[in-house]
């Protein structure tokens, strides 16, 4: 495996925290989740209630009336309005209240939250810091999901665990070999050596499996691409974006058709489309869609994998609520990590980074995460992605002469 730098050798006080940067864009729902009809959500620990107005646009406000708190998702929708169903006070897309009962005055001081709202790829995406910091352009790049040049389709999941523990399982796919024997799992994941770099908010962990078997998952989709099935190359990019966004980049190509060189094109190639919104503490909303660029126009294989990877989804959420049972059930516990968890605490140091810039007593756990991120820099500058293809290059020639 991949030599870890020292600063990872111990788990930091990261692993046992539970919350998440405010000052960030969480994705609230599928686009079509959301129409003309009131959807209660929770997001970030903030209760919400999600509509379109007759123009079709997204709106999020506070999910609790101004006047007795009962949730707005409770009332109805009359247009672009929302009404209390406790007393009817009525409210337009902006929060501000414009109808008490039985008087004509309307408090000024009426009205609930609305937090700004932005689609992409699919999604509805909310901002629950201050309203003036939220850009766009810094929702995470999840393009592939509506991109033409794409297919595919996705579930939401709701997990019963802290959503920093579904980034660690995105972050290590050794997973693979032992909870997915049946699907995508294959002993060279455990075995493959693996990368891990980071920039400026960003993690990656770069697998390649030289010359190996291809697991069923993508043995079935070599088949629909009429591609040869025997042994393949096989890539796992895992691109990580904080606090909670990862898009996989994935696939195998038959051995010696030139993938680890930037030719894919003998192969099948998809991106695991993820991220991770904290419900509470204990609790996430998992948004996720698996896109190929093959076949584009064949809805069958869309369906087919799409409900592949629900199957295998599915099994990684009974791990992970189990996790969560003893992690609550064990508070105190410390963890050792391993060389395989590398790119999860970068990633829970980049969260880190983002709690410090908002909240001083996170200045610590922020401060801690510099001075890693400055050692990783000094023992390992440059960019590994070739020395991890070589090395997998190498572990396949040993292989092979049973060496």
């Amino acid at each position: 495996m991949t030599a870890t730098p020292s600063p990872l050798r111990a788990a930091p006080e990261t692993f046992a925290r539970r919350e998440w940067p405010r000052a960030a864009w969480y994705a609230a729902a599928y686009d079509v989740e959301v129409g003309a009809h009131l959807l209660p959500r929770t997001v970030a620990g903030a209760s919400l209630v999600l509509f379109r107005t007759p123009s079709g646009e997204a709106r999020a406000l506070e999910n609790a009336c101004w006047h007795r708190l009962l949730p707005l998702s409770e009332g109805k929708l009359l247009g672009d309005e929302v009404m209390c169903g406790y007393h009817g006070l009525r409210y337009d897309a902006d929060g501000r209240c414009t109808f008490m009962p039985s008087q004509k005055t309307v408090n000024p001081s009426a009205r609930v939250r609305s937090y700004p709202v932005a689609e992409r790829h699919r999604f509805v995406w909310v901002w629950t810091g201050d309203p003036a910091d939220a850009d766009p352009a810094t929702i995470p790049d999840l393009h592939w999901n509506d991109d033409p040049a794409w297919a595919g389709d996705g579930r939401l999941i709701h997990v019963d665990c802290n959503y920093k523990l579904i980034v660690d399982n995105l972050m290590d796919l050794t997973h693979e070999t032992f909870v997915h024997g049946g699907s995508i799992g294959h002993r060279s994941v455990a075995e493959s050596p693996f990368e891990v770099t980071h920039g400026k908010g960003t993690v990656t962990v770069t697998r390649w499996m030289i010359d190996v078997e291809a697991p069923p998952f993508w043995a079935r989709q070599l088949e629909w691409r009429g591609a040869p099935t025997g042994n393949v190359d096989r890539w796992q990019i895992i691109h990580f974006t904080p606090p909670g966004t990862i898009a996989i980049d994935v696939g195998v190509a038959p051995t010696g058709t030139g993938a680890p060189e930037g030719d894919r094109s003998q192969g099948v190639n998809g991106f695991v489309l993820n991220t991770m919104t904290p419900e509470s503490p204990t609790s996430t909303h998992y948004f996720w869609a698996f896109a190929r660029n093959y076949a584009l126009g064949d809805q069958r294989i869309t369906t087919l994998l799409r409900d592949g990877v629900s199957g295998v989804f599915a099994e990684d959420e009974e791990v992970l609520a189990a996790q969560q049972r003893a992690i609550d059930a064990h508070p105190d516990k410390e963890f050792y990590n391993l060389n395989i968890d590398g790119g999860a605490m970068w990633a829970r140091r980049m969260i880190d980074l983002m709690l410090a810039a908002e909240d001083d007593s996170y200045a610590e756990a922020g401060a801690q995460a510099e001075r890693d991120i400055a050692e990783h820099h000094r023992a390992d500058p440059g960019d590994g992605a070739e020395r991890e293809v070589a090395r997998a290059r190498a572990e396949a020639e040993r292989a092979r002469s049973g060496s």
